[in-house]
């Protein structure tokens, strides 16, 4: 598993690389609830993840509270395959905001 964090307009996007799992979860929650900490609106890009466990969706369900709860944007990017049909099965796709890139994100809260 590879994370990378780069701005992106008023955004922090932390980019994932393979797999999410137990092992990996920890650091990205860590990550996460750093840069809202911080104060920082995040987008997590998961264009390159084949697969995440029920942790690495805990993390992602953490950083969106904390982010609804201080009043910052929160979203995912990329999502696709395995990963989107276990947001779809545990209907989160409802609730995390969902883009298919970056740009597309930042274009629609500029319009």
């Amino acid at each position: 598993m590879e994370m990378s964090t780069r701005t992106e307009g008023a955004y922090t996007v932390v980019e994932l690389k393979g797999e999410v799992d137990l092992h990996f979860s920890p650091g990205l929650r860590d990550r996460l609830l750093s840069e809202l900490d911080d104060g920082h609106p995040v987008l997590v890009d998961l264009g390159e993840v084949g697969y995440m466990d029920s942790s690495g969706i805990a993390s992602l369900v953490e950083a969106y509270q904390l982010a609804r709860n201080n009043d910052l944007d929160f979203g995912l990017v990329g999502v696709k395959g395995p990963v989107l049909q276990v947001l779809q099965l545990s209907r989160l796709d409802k609730v995390f905001p969902i883009d298919a890139t970056v740009d597309e994100r930042i274009s629609r809260d500029a319009g």
